[in-house]
């Protein structure tokens, strides 16, 4: 069973997807967002959630203070899920501000207008890291600076290709789940200028 966990909606119970998803644990999402809560990213921020499954990740944000959501799933039985989900925390929480779309990740972020403050990437365990790879450049049209992002992979895959605006922040393993966290740069990945001595 999968629900939100803290914040408007909390306690409210997700339905999941019958197959093809693989939800992120409560153990994982505890300790996701008690990150995000100190580090203040979520007030008022966009969230995008690509791949989003049951939609708990970006449910879970605008529950706890997300200004907006946009879930992007492509399987469409999957996709209905995740609208029932969107649906019953919208109300929740009192905001209409909660889309799901369906489509591929990378067809969204090719027509999406953003900027997003705070991306989710939870894909399928067998996408390949190349697909992986084009998914990622394809945010740096869509992120604000200072974004951050937040990839969600097996323990025993390498550390996802990212382009020069996404700096690494930190990883974490949680038994075979892994999280990488990146920050888009200010600069548009440019390397920062020398500091000048006074």
């Amino acid at each position: 069973m999968t629900r939100i966990i803290a914040g408007a909606a909390g306690s409210l119970v997700l339905r999941v997807p019958d197959r093809g998803t693989r939800p992120t644990s409560d153990r994982v999402r505890e300790s996701l967002f008690g990150g995000l809560d100190a580090s203040g990213v979520l007030d008022g921020a966009r969230v995008l959630d690509l791949y989003a499954g049951s939609g708990a990740l970006g449910l879970e944000a605008v529950s706890r203070g997300a200004a907006s959501v946009d879930l992007v799933e492509k399987s469409a039985s999957a996709a209905a899920v995740t609208d029932r989900n969107a649906r019953t925390v919208a109300r929740a929480v009192g905001s209409s501000a909660v889309r799901v779309h369906r489509s591929s990740a990378d067809a969204f972020l090719q027509s999406a207008s953003g900027p997003f403050d705070l991306v989710f990437i939870d894909p399928p365990y067998d996408l390949d890291d190349e697909a992986l790879a084009i998914t990622l450049a394809l945010l740096a049209d869509v992120t604000a600076p200072g974004a951050v992002v937040i990839v969600e992979r097996a323990s025993r895959s390498p550390e996802p290709r990212v382009p020069a605006q996404l700096e690494p922040l930190r990883s974490k393993r949680y038994g075979d789940t892994a999280l990488w966290w990146y920050e888009r740069a200010d600069n548009g990945g440019q390397p920062p200028a020398p500091s000048q001595s006074r």
